[in-house]
């Protein structure tokens, strides 16, 4: 059950709400979120909301039986959408387009992307400064001087920063220069980064785990709305089975699975979910149709020499082809 509360309930009026809730043998815990204010009721009895419902101080009462209440479709029908200011926006109709290196590799390469992403129209670029590698011998990332350099081009350009934050001590240093957190497919379920990245007041796209449910994916976007966050995206890049063909299996299945059981915009990351340059454009193009809310890829001037990445990171012409198509194809879609 959720209870959205009114802004200008006392705490008289809360505690009157919450005194209720719990005589039904319902835990109740407040969540309060840049949005708004509610009281999450958990329990298994039933009863007649109206019993509640006439209480001052409330808005609505919602009854949700997923056990991810906050991020789920059943109380929330329109989709949210994230604005990241400068007219950008995510989900309910704004399709998002996010491209950039692997990693961020310095100043000529920070602007060579940025000239690209602009002859297209890319309004967000993706880039790691602290890089989570499988081999401790691999480029790690320029830290948060690269971060500040690469924030400083990008503002100036216009441009919006989406980069991975890897641990809880990451997060103030970083706050000021990014326009939206990544949680990588490693730190999907570290909960006490998503408890922190609750607290802040900034856009957090969560990757789906290498092996994890979908399910277990909302209950990690329920973990940063709860904490008081609903500036939430979540991403399909692909999952670990049996096949080794490709680097991983993207789950294009995921995209309209999520789309149904949450309102939060779905972005698809085909680069890491194929894992192969040649076949990033044919996936990307089939998220789109699948219904996804965006598309974040990899782009080098030279992918062969980039520092991470380079067998799945597109070139500048194959980026602009995708680019063409992709919005050839929404302008399609929009017809039907």
């Amino acid at each position: 059950m959720i209870i959205q509360l009114e802004p200008s309930i006392t705490e008289a009026q809360k505690k009157k709400v919450y005194d209720q809730v719990k005589s039904y043998k319902y835990k109740g815990t407040f969540v309060k979120t840049q949005a708004g204010e509610y009281l999450v009721g958990i329990g298994k009895s039933k009863f007649d909301v109206r019993k509640i419902g006439h209480l001052e101080g409330i808005r609505d009462i919602h009854i949700v039986s997923d056990d991810y209440k906050l991020v789920s479709r059943k109380w929330k029908v329109n989709q949210t959408v994230v604005d990241l200011g400068d007219g950008v926006k995510i989900g309910g109709g704004h399709f998002a387009l996010m491209a950039g290196p692997c990693s961020i590799e310095g100043e000529e390469n920070i602007l060579k992307t940025i000239d690209h992403l602009k002859e297209n129209n890319i309004k967000i670029m993706r880039g790691g400064v602290y890089k989570p590698r499988s081999s401790p011998y691999s480029f790690r990332g320029l830290g948060i001087e690269g971060l500040k350099v690469w924030y400083r081009l990008a503002k100036k350009a216009g441009i919006k920063i989406i980069s991975e934050v890897m641990q809880v001590s990451q997060i103030e240093t970083m706050l000021e220069y990014v326009d939206i957190f990544q949680i990588g497919a490693r730190n999907t379920q570290n909960f006490n980064l998503l408890d922190e990245l609750g607290k802040v007041d900034k856009p957090v796209m969560i990757k789906r785990g290498i092996s994890g449910t979908i399910d277990e994916l909302l209950y990690s976007a329920e973990y940063i709305f709860s904490a008081g966050n609903e500036k939430i995206l979540l991403c399909e890049r692909g999952i670990r089975t049996y096949e080794r063909a490709a680097r991983n299996t993207f789950d294009i299945n995921a995209i309209p699975i999520l789309k149904e059981k949450t309102h939060l915009p779905v972005i698809a990351d085909p680069s890491h979910g194929v894992g192969i340059r040649d076949h990033v454009e044919a996936v990307a193009l089939a998220s789109v149709v699948a219904g996804a809310d965006g598309v974040i890829y990899e782009v080098h001037d030279k992918p062969e020499e980039a520092f991470s990445d380079g067998q799945q990171t597109l070139s500048f012409n194959e980026s602009s082809t995708l680019v063409r198509k992709t919005r050839m194809l929404l302008e399609t879609k929009s017809v039907y």
